[in-house]
């Protein structure tokens, strides 16, 4: 059993902070130094068209994630016509989807 000290936890749909922009959001959870966010795009969502405008970077900047790694400087969008959801563990959620 673990104690206070050791274990931690937050609920994403307690989230700390949502991010909401057309066709998605990010549910943004804070726990010590750890960031984590939970990514509900929706079909149509596209990084260049739906992120881009409220970042102001020319391309998607963020990179890893806990079971993928996408390099910085790519777009990408949903395909087909079901919603995609994901969690991603990075210190770039922090910034994500979050102006300036």
């Amino acid at each position: 059993m673990a104690d206070s000290e050791t274990l931690k936890a937050k609920n994403v749909d307690s989230a700390d902070e949502t991010r909401t922009f057309d066709n998605g959001k990010v549910d943004v959870v804070h726990v010590d130094e750890i960031t984590a966010g939970r990514f509900t795009l929706e079909p149509g969502w596209r990084w260049s068209e739906n992120v881009k405008p409220i970042v102001g970077t020319d391309s998607c900047q963020v990179g890893p994630g806990d079971v993928y790694i996408i390099r910085p400087g790519h777009d990408g969008w949903i395909v087909g016509d079901e919603t995609y959801v994901g969690v991603d563990f990075s210190s770039e959620t922090e910034r994500y989807a979050k102006e300036g």
